[in-house]
């Protein structure tokens, strides 16, 4: 009985546990109202921001995006303490209010650090592959596959279709026009 009764509280936490993890549909849905918003205020795609932040936070299932909404492993300047399965946790990485917080800070880096501020003027928002692999030639990530693992993300859950390709809407209006033209 007592074996049962273990068995079965085991499976309920483990339960729990998978319920409580976000899924990349559930961290896009959460989350590409805001990549869209900062594409509009920046220039930077809401595919890039959206992908990078998928790509460093495990679709906000790391330590860092659940303990601090730190999104994209940005490192601050002083010490953060928090609590994990009350242990005390110090660590240089910093804390965001909230997850557009660190959305928005990730866009000030790319656009008011010398070494990325280029990439926004000559690039496009919709040119999410010229930004990943200028991320990454700049140095934002030591590893030199990063690139390819962000674009991976973008592609296999689509995520250029949040960046507005002024072509896409020339040929969406070109489109309404004919069929108002056809209708009359």
């Amino acid at each position: 009985m007592k074996k049962l009764l273990l068995v079965t509280l085991l499976m309920i936490s483990a339960l729990m546990a998978s319920a409580q993890k976000n899924t990349p549909k559930s961290y896009i849905e959460q989350f590409k109202e805001d990549a869209i918003r900062i594409m509009h205020e920046t220039g930077i795609p809401a595919s890039i921001v959206l992908g990078v932040a998928m790509h460093e936070s495990g679709c906000g299932n790391s330590k860092l995006a659940k303990n601090l909404n730190n999104q994209f492993g940005v490192k601050g300047s002083g010490r953060i303490v928090y609590y994990q399965h009350k242990k005390k946790v110090t660590t240089a990485y910093k804390r965001y209010e909230s997850g557009y917080d660190s959305f928005q800070d990730f866009a000030r880096i790319l656009t008011e650090r010398s070494e990325f501020s280029g990439l926004a003027g000559s690039l496009t928002h919709f040119d999410y592959q010229g930004w990943a692999h200028g991320i990454q030639k700049r140095g934002y990530a030591h590893d030199r596959h990063w690139s390819k693992y962000v674009l991976g993300i973008i592609k296999h859950y689509q995520l250029n279709s949040f960046d507005e390709n002024p072509s896409d809407t020339v040929s969406q209006k070109a489109d309404l026009q004919n069929r108002v033209a056809q209708s009359h």
